[in-house]
């Protein structure tokens, strides 16, 4: 069974990108949350398939789930467009990279969870940078980074842009 976990945060204002994804074997926990994720659809939070183009989804298969209650079209539009194609496309290159093996994705599912702003404008800086998150996140899970030593290094001089002080 394999198990990683990313994270990244890339760009600024309203249409600033945050992922937080998992990646595993398909008969472990991840596969789990991801049938869960396909399955269990609520108000707000419908999640999705990502992919290149209709009828071309990503290996490994890549579900989207919200983590902000998408209130309206416009969210809805930007999540099912901008940033869609943008976790697709990362998902793909991340595979010509090899960084995800190519071997493996028959075997893999990737959860990624996706922060679109409700103020968010630009779908291009939507694009960019939950391309550039998503990308940043699976090659950090991939490597199990941060490691402890490059965790612990940073504790006490980490400077969270959104603590609020």
């Amino acid at each position: 069974m394999q198990f990683y976990i990313g994270e990244a945060l890339v760009g600024d204002g309203n249409e600033v990108a945050h992922i937080d994804l998992m990646i595993g074997s398909k008969n472990g926990p991840v596969g789990t949350a991801f049938a869960n994720a396909l399955s269990t659809q609520s108000d707000g939070h419908t999640n999705l398939l990502a992919v290149l183009e209709p009828n071309v989804a990503v290996k490994p298969s890549t579900v989207m789930i919200t983590k902000v209650t998408i209130k309206g079209m416009k969210q809805a539009v930007q999540m099912f467009g901008p940033a869609q194609a943008a976790v697709a496309k990362a998902v793909a290159d991340s595979v010509a990279d090899g960084v995800i093996p190519k071997d493996q994705t028959e075997e893999l599912v990737c959860v990624c969870g996706v922060f679109i702003h409700p103020a968010a404008e630009s779908d291009e800086k939507i694009y960019t940078y939950n391309y550039e998150a998503t990308k940043q996140a699976i090659a950090a899970a991939m490597k199990n980074e941060p490691s402890a030593d490059q965790m612990l290094a940073k504790k006490d001089s980490a400077a969270h842009p959104f603590k609020g002080f």
